[in-house]
């Protein structure tokens, strides 16, 4: 693998305008496809930039949060580096197999573990309420999170870092995959059936996070991965539905009337569930 580009994902971290590019121009770029696109008809309570303002507030929030984590991130890359500490090292592994190495164990650690605690201990699911209260799932709802979860997975995240020594290139580079991953899962988008269950035996398709996002269980606890599929298939949370059965928010727990309510979702956690 050339040297440049693992020198470009090495100091990525060093120019959050270009981070930040990758974020907004998925974004728009999804936003657009939506329209052309689209999975289901949304019934927005107002207009669909009242909607996605409601989840950009959370977004920039979690952006702000994982910027600080930036600060640890850097300090295990270079202290796993220092001690040799970690799966990237005990294999001796070359720059892709680092990469791979990286990816598979951030993602089952920053993706799919820490979510499906999140849905199987009461405290940390009031902290993820905000996520599935939202009725209308599009590309903004990919980082609409409340900002205690925001830590949440982020220490997650770092658990991740300490086991496989992952050093800062292969952190960035899974980070922006992950980004535009999440955009893509999230997004009102139809893929092909062929195509979107062929994707779904290795990555996370749009179809396949949109059952997660099924008002009902056992739909809604299934399908946790953030971009590989192998996670839910390995460890039995994989579930289908029929796109024509979807119906996002929640059917007990919060009140799908104030989806768009940011003081109620930021008050989520801290209240008793509504069963």
């Amino acid at each position: 693998m050339g040297s440049g580009f693992i020198n470009y994902f090495n100091t990525l971290e060093q120019r959050p305008a270009e981070r930040l590019a990758f974020i907004i121009g998925s974004l728009l770029l999804l936003w657009i496809a939506e329209g052309s696109i689209p999975l289901l008809n949304l019934n927005y309570k107002k207009t669909k930039l009242r909607h996605a303002s409601v989840n950009l507030f959370f977004t920039v929030v979690h952006i702000i949060i994982h910027t600080g984590f930036a600060l640890l991130i850097i300090f295990l890359a270079d202290l796993t580096k220092e001690k040799q500490f970690g799966l990237v090292y005990w294999f001796s592994a070359s720059a892709i197999g680092t990469i791979i190495i990286a990816a598979l164990v951030l993602d089952f650690f920053g993706g799919w573990l820490s979510h499906i605690v999140e849905h199987k201990i009461p405290l940390f699911w009031r902290m993820h309420i905000v996520h599935h209260a939202d009725n209308n799932v599009d590309v903004t709802s990919g980082l609409r999170h409340h900002p205690l979860e925001s830590i949440w997975r982020g220490l997650f995240f770092l658990m991740g870092i300490i086991l496989c020594g992952a050093p800062m290139y292969a952190v960035m580079i899974y980070q922006t995959v992950l980004t535009v991953f999440t955009g893509i899962t999230h997004a009102n988008i139809s893929l092909p059936k062929t195509v979107d269950r062929f994707l779904s035996w290795v990555l996370v398709s749009p179809n396949m996070h949109k059952v997660h996002h099924h008002w009902k269980q056992p739909f809604t606890d299934s399908n946790y991965g953030a971009v590989f599929s192998i996670w839910d298939r390995l460890l039995g949370t994989f579930k289908t539905l029929d796109k024509k059965e979807l119906r996002y928010g929640l059917d007990r727990y919060y009140p799908n009337e104030k989806d768009e309510d940011v003081w109620a979702l930021l008050k989520a956690p801290f209240k008793k569930l509504d069963r």
